[in-house]
């Protein structure tokens, strides 16, 4: 495929993204601006997304159903990405959508931009198309109608880390064991990961001029949502049993999801009148002028099941710790199927220090406390033929990447920093212990602690909420005796110097 811009010799114009809070535009932006694209961000609230947007890209405001906020943003962008639809609104959302492209095309248009790309949806018109899906078709004919150049990438669902369809399918495997699948949970479609719809979204812009024009982009392979869910449940080792019936209404299907998944049940409603129709892809002109080779379902999944690790590695969890007193200050929060349990402590003791207790963590320093009922745990995981305690830890006073620390294992390790413990002990799915440490501006530092769990479907979901209470006081009580020990290291010298001694206080990062 030609790589000729669409941009003529001289200073880049930059590239507008519309829908930038939303799942695609969010990654979209992220990915231009990693490439060292010249890139603006739109946005009804900017003061929201200006903090959460990489380094070097403007963020303007701009509503399509504002026409008049609309000029400003576009002045001088070469290629507008539109990412906007109204699915989620209460109200009619197909006028809302002819209204909004319809300002946006006239604007792009006095503003002199060369391309706009749009994400739509894939579905045959002769298909008596659902609401959802026909507006998607005509938002990208009202585009069009502007005379500025569009190109139109129709889809089918996007398989990725926190998407509608992948959550939905999630939910409804991992909580599941028994399901009642209505009829069209068997409508075939073409699924695509979410990197792919990046892939095409980013070619766009390097399209040859030309005529507007629409490209049907999917997957590997096509399948139904009953083999998204049979497959998702094979990758994460459940057995799931689906029963077919010969009717659900959407209004029950809507409601049903709505009380077993995240789906708002008016999304839910719009979303499962759109799955009586087939999206598969028919026109293969995509593959002949677009330089990409989509995956297939089964490693589109195992993408966003690794995405989620990698993510669930990186962050810090602890962020979400509000402002709290000594000994409290911990959240509970969700990533994916995950439950994360986090806290903090601040500690008059410089970083070397406040991590020493933490380095010398298990084996014959135990775990700081209750170490009986530590114990306890060991001896069931014994039984239930798993290693216990019987590993300890390779040396007391170091650690490396991979050594087992009784029935953990080090799966991240920065002296003086951070340590992050996997679970191999018997559990109903997997679970990390992590620690970090940062220092503190006015001296001394912070304690981060995270339990982290991801329940392998209901009964892992019941084993850590029977648990909970439990976790609660172990988990808290091993902070506030590390915290201690630190503040002792600092004064034995193990470590820096001491920081003069003062109000210990809890807060969140």
């Amino acid at each position: 495929m030609s790589r000729t811009s669409t941009e003529p010799a001289g200073p880049r114009r930059p590239v507008l993204v519309t829908g930038a809070t939303g799942y695609i535009g969010g990654r979209l932006l992220a990915r231009l601006a990693a490439e060292g694209r010249s890139v603006r961000a739109m946005a009804r609230r900017p003061e929201y997304l200006s903090q959460r947007v990489p380094a070097g890209v403007e963020v303007v405001p701009g509503d399509v159903l504002e026409p008049g906020s609309l000029d400003a943003a576009l002045a001088g962008a070469g290629t507008a990405f539109y990412l906007i639809h109204s699915m989620g609104d209460s109200r009619t959302f197909e006028s809302l959508d002819r209204r909004g492209a319809a300002a946006f095309a006239e604007a792009a248009r006095r503003a002199g931009v060369r391309r706009i790309v749009y994400l739509g949806g894939l579905g045959e018109p002769g298909d008596d198309l659902s609401a959802h899906l026909r507006s998607r078709q005509e938002v990208g004919a009202v585009l069009r109608g502007s005379g500025v150049e569009v190109l139109e990438l129709r889809a089918s669902i996007v398989i990725g880390a926190g998407s509608l369809s992948f959550e939905m399918v999630r939910a409804l495997v991992e909580r599941l064991p028994v399901m009642i699948i209505p009829r069209w949970v068997r409508t075939l479609a073409q699924p695509i990961a979410i990197d792919d719809v990046l892939r095409y979204l980013v070619a766009a812009l390097d399209r040859p001029p030309g005529p507007s024009a629409v490209y049907e982009i999917g997957g590997a392979d096509r399948v139904s949502y009953e083999g998204l869910m049979r497959e998702y449940a094979r990758q994460r080792g459940l057995r799931r049993w689906m029963f077919p019936v010969p009717v659900l209404t959407p209004t029950l299907s809507a409601l049903w999801l709505g009380l077993v998944t995240p789906v708002f049940a008016r999304i839910g409603r719009k979303l499962v009148d759109s799955l009586r129709n087939g999206t598969c892809v028919r026109d293969p002109a995509a593959a002949r002028d677009f330089d990409v080779r989509p995956m297939g379902v089964r490693e589109a999944i195992a993408a966003a099941l690794d995405e989620e690790d990698r993510e669930a590695a990186a962050t810090r969890w602890s962020s979400a710790v509000s402002s709290a007193g000594p000994g409290r200050a911990q959240s509970q929060a969700r990533f994916g199927s995950r439950i994360v349990d986090t806290r903090a402590l601040d500690v008059a003791a410089p970083p070397a220090a406040a991590f020493a207790p933490i380095r010398r963590i298990g084996g014959r320093t135990g775990w700081y406390f209750a170490d009986f009922l530590w114990k306890c745990r060991a001896a069931l995981d014994l039984l239930l033929g798993g290693v216990g305690f019987r590993r300890g830890r390779p040396h007391a006073e170091t650690l490396a990447t991979g050594d087992p620390v009784d029935f953990w294992r080090v799966e991240a390790y920065e002296p003086g920093r951070r340590l992050r413990l996997q679970a191999e002990m018997k559990l109903p799915g997997r679970a990390w212990l992590e620690f970090e440490v940062e220092p503190r501006a006015g001296g001394g530092s912070r304690i981060h602690q995270s339990a982290i769990f991801d329940p392998l479907g209901l009964s892992g979901r019941l084993y850590w909420y029977a648990l909970y209470p439990a976790h609660v006081l172990i988990f808290a009580g091993m902070l506030r005796r590390i915290a201690a020990r630190a503040e002792a290291a600092a004064r034995d010298g193990d470590g820096t110097a001491a920081v003069p001694a003062g109000a210990r206080t809890v807060k969140g990062a």
